[in-house]
This record gives C-alpha cells, structure tokens and sequence, in this order.
C-alpha cells in the first residue's frame, strides 16, 4: 500500500454505470470504487472508456443506467460546476489553463468555490473581500512552494515548458481543497525527470494533503510504482480490479492490453 492515510471506507463508487453515445457503448456496466486516502488508477489503451469514466464521476458526462455515490449520498443529476463545490477537481489531458495568467492567478481560480464575499466588496477589493482574497492567496503562496514553482509565480502560462505548465494545472485542483482529485494523465507528454517530478508531487499530494486520487496514465511502470488499486478497462468494459501485482499477472490484462497494440 502506498498511501499513508488510506481506509476502506468507499468515498465514491460507482454501480451498474452504462454509457452510450448513439449506438456506441463508452461503458458498460461498470462498478467501481474509489476509497478515501488512496491512489486510484484507471488503465487501458486507447478507446477503453477511461476518459469517460472520469467525466461521469466529476458530472460531465450523465449515464444512461447506473448510480453514482459520493461520501455516502446518492448523486442525480448535477453540473461540473456543482461537482467542484462537492469537493472534486480535475486536470485534463489537454492542459486547460488560461495561458495569459500568471502561474499565482490561474492557481488563485481554484479558489472560486471557496469565495464567498459580496460582489460588490470584491469589486471595491475592500473589507471582507480583501481579507477573504489576502487569505486564498496565502493557501495558493502555500502550494506554489509545494510544488516548487516559487521562480514563475508571476510568469504567464503561455511562456512556460509543457511540463511545468502540468504543475500549474495540478497546483490549480490542489487550490480547490477537494476531497477527490481526478488526474487525465498528468504525465502524457513528459520526458523522464519531468514524470519522475510528477510521480514524486503525487505521491506527497496524497501523504500531505491527505488528497484522495484517481489517475488516469498510460504509463505502466509509473500506474505500478503509484498506485494502490488498478482497475483496467477495454472497449468500455471492466476486465480487472486490484492490487498492482495482481493486475500485472492476470492473464487477461495480458491478452488484452500488455499483449496487443490497440492504438
């Protein structure tokens, strides 16, 4: 187990969940969980649903069948938005970040769940409002030396390397203080020390903040090192669940996904 502050309590699971686009199956009758403190991968080559799965658990994406349930209430129907305050944050597998901001300001937007000043004192910058922003922006200094990225905190995304601006776009989830983080493969793109910079926040996220993460990564040696549960998806179905090394040695991952090229 990597997680230090992990439990068996489910923090989110997934029942009987059935996607469909047309007469093109996404999911199919899926059931999962995710459990507070751990790191969750979701695996499987391209095609298989991931993406899919993580837009229904963060409310993108509504299922035709199936239930969604989140710290022990049942979900209906909600916008992303709604999901956020709930307590889950996503990155994405295109990095979307407002490229003309700073690193501090696009990490400051993952605030805004969090603000709850009148309009009108956040347009005078007076009284609450200002001591409420003084605030947030003291969590965001927080979590930008947490990540290491004190040197462009006022630097526009724009400018920045792809795999610092995968930092920022982490450092923006981190900000929202949710009780799950949703990963689209963070590391895509990456080179070696860029991923191993990843996989360490990763695993400090999780210890530190105490952050409950499911991953999405086509990365089989960084899914293996992280994570302490693997669920493996193809062609919209669930063809495995479980420890690490478990997952590795089932013969029908094997076939399914190690074995063959599916891209």
């Amino acid at each position: 187990m990597h997680s230090a502050l992990q439990t068996d309590a489910a923090l989110l699971s997934v029942h009987h969940v059935s996607l469909t686009f047309g007469g093109v199956t996404a999911l199919a009758d899926i059931s999962c969980d995710i459990r507070a403190g751990e790191i969750r991968a979701i695996i499987g080559p391209n095609g298989a649903g991931k993406s899919s799965m993580l837009n229904v658990i963060n409310g993108f994406y509504h299922p035709q069948q199936g239930e969604v349930w989140f710290c022990g209430e049942k979900r209906g129907a909600m916008k992303p938005f709604e999901i956020a305050r709930q307590g889950i944050a996503r990155t994405f597998q295109n990095i979307a970040l407002f490229k003309g901001m700073s690193t501090l300001d696009n990490i400051m937007t993952g605030r805004i769940t969090h603000m709850h000043a009148h309009l009108g004192w956040q347009a005078l910058w007076y009284g609450p409002a200002a001591r409420e922003e003084i605030a947030h922006r003291e969590k965001v200094e927080r979590i930008i030396d947490f990540l290491e990225i004190q040197s462009i905190r006022k630097t526009p995304v724009g400018r920045l390397p792809y795999g610092l601006q995968k930092r920022v776009e982490l450092g923006r989830a981190l900000a929202a203080e949710a009780k799950l983080l949703l990963l689209d493969e963070p590391m895509a793109g990456m080179n070696l020390e860029e991923k191993e910079d990843m996989c360490r926040f990763i695993l400090d996220v999780n210890a530190q903040f105490g952050a409950t993460i499911a991953l999405i990564e086509h990365d089989m040696g960084v899914v293996m090192d992280i994570a302490d549960r693997v669920m493996v998806l193809d062609y919209g179905r669930k063809i495995s669940d479980g420890a690490p090394d478990e997952v590795r040695n089932d013969q029908t991952v094997i076939d399914a996904y190690l074995g063959a090229v599916h891209e």
